[in-house]
């Protein structure tokens, strides 16, 4: 294994095949629900995975974010792509507080080496930096995710997004303080 760099990526930097080998893989036993307007762990066993045809679109919606003015960063073991964060460029929000977390994902085999971490912090600072205020993030309801985005200081979002919350009611909907 080499060791891993991290770089922003810009949109030609996003090749067709380029997550070829990433790996998506999540077996999930426990998730966050929300019942009676209370967040419960609940008991829920699937398997959250990625096959060639999401990989590719997954790739599309890197290669957009970074050429419509967003924010990406990857991960990198040699010339793999391990790992990768990315931010909208879209405020949103009763006073445009928000932007978006679109994606932060790390392949399975490299979870819990601090790569996320890293690329949390890349995607938050460089959105600080650009004058945002909060990161919107529709995320996994999984335990081991949530534990990874509250652990980076993530909280319950003030503010739903109607639309990202309806596209995926299974999602948590959390936000992060620049």
């Amino acid at each position: 294994m080499a060791e891993i760099a991290y770089r922003a990526i810009r949109a030609e930097d996003v090749y067709e095949g380029m997550l070829a080998d990433y790996r998506r893989h999540q077996v999930v036993k426990r998730r966050w629900a929300r019942a009676d307007g209370e967040w419960a762990v609940v008991e829920d066993d699937f398997v959250d995975d990625w096959g060639v045809a999401e990989r590719a679109e997954v790739a599309e919606s890197v290669r957009a974010c970074a050429g419509d003015g967003g924010l990406a960063f990857g991960a990198f073991d040699g010339e793999r792509l391990i790992g990768f964060a990315t931010v909208g460029s879209r405020r949103f929000g009763s006073a445009g507080q928000y932007v978006q977390m679109r994606q932060m994902h790390v392949s399975e085999e490299y979870r819990g080496q601090g790569v996320g971490k890293r690329l949390f912090r890349m995607a938050s600072d460089a959105a600080r930096a650009r004058g945002d205020v909060k990161l919107y993030i529709s995320t996994q309801s999984s335990v081991e995710t949530q534990g990874f985005y509250r652990g980076m200081g993530c909280v319950d979002a003030e503010e739903i997004n109607q639309a990202l919350s309806e596209a995926e009611p299974y999602d948590c909907q959390v936000e992060y303080l620049l």
